[in-house]
């Protein structure tokens, strides 16, 4: 049995981690934060989605903890901003015409604090609301993009990101990083925006090593902060990719995974006491 006793930072994934398949943070989660709390143990949220949006689901806990949100692209803690990595404006309108022409694709332009996107697709519009809960519906992003710093580009595909968008959009520059985020989502940002650089932010600040940190994820944005940390758990229901480099295993997101291990956690410290 894994001794999760020195784990002082737990960070948790979203979507597919944390979040259960409705969407939603359970009760139980809640009840052992503040668990987390008197055995003096930081949590951190970290996510693709928008900051607002992951703030929304943990509006409990929100002022309390770190919040890693566009894979990387922006750390707060409560009203601070400790970190941002904006992609690069040229790249930004280089990529949204060639965006624009992958079939069966629509696209969000993820700026500080507000979303934006064109596209018409109520279908599209009805999801996109889940991960993004500011945003505006413009004409042009083309505008958009050559007036506001934006942190990346998700491009969403009905069918999969990973077959229909990233062989396309792989090629265009090399020089940024693309992150299959989800069955239908594609994240395209600057090279130094993942979950790994800004975990390693959170670590610095909190004087806490890569050896005290438990890390659970589930899909290709997870892989640079499992990476970051000793404890790392991959979702029953995640990527086979998460599961080969994972060093742990616990229950999907719809059995309480992540809950389980922060039991498992607070059992260690109390065996330890």
């Amino acid at each position: 049995m894994v001794d999760l006793s020195k784990v002082k930072l737990v960070v948790s994934d979203m979507d597919g981690t944390l979040l259960n398949s409705k969407g939603e943070v359970s009760l139980e989660f809640f009840s052992l934060y503040q668990q987390l709390k008197k055995n003096n143990i930081h949590f951190c949220a970290a996510s693709g989605r928008q900051h607002n949006s992951i703030a929304d689901k943990l509006a409990r806990i929100t002022n309390e903890i770190h919040i890693i949100a566009e894979n990387g692209g922006i750390l707060k803690k409560g009203n601070s901003t400790l970190l941002t990595n904006f992609l690069s404006k040229e790249y930004v309108l280089d990529y949204i015409p060639k965006i624009r022409a992958i079939d069966r694709t629509n696209f969000v332009l993820c700026g500080n604090n507000c979303a934006f996107i064109e596209s018409k697709d109520q279908h599209f519009i009805d999801l996109f609301q889940e991960y993004y809960h500011s945003f505006e519906q413009v004409n042009d992003l083309l505008k958009v993009a050559s007036t506001i710093p934006i942190f990346k580009i998700a491009v969403y595909h009905f069918d999969s990101s990973e077959q229909y968008i990233y062989p396309i959009v792989q090629n265009f520059h090399k020089d940024v990083l693309f992150k299959i985020s989800g069955k239908h989502w594609l994240d395209i940002s600057d090279q130094k925006a993942n979950k790994g650089n800004a975990l390693k932010a959170v670590q610095h600040q909190l004087g806490i090593t890569k050896n005290e940190t438990l890390v659970i994820g589930d899909y290709h944005n997870d892989i640079e902060m499992m990476q970051e940390a000793k404890f790392s758990f991959a979702m029953e229901n995640a990527h086979d990719d998460i599961k080969k480099i994972a060093n742990y295993s616990t229950k999907s997101n719809d059995n309480f995974g992540v809950e389980l291990v922060l039991k498992q956690l607070l059992n260690a410290k109390s065996r330890k006491h």
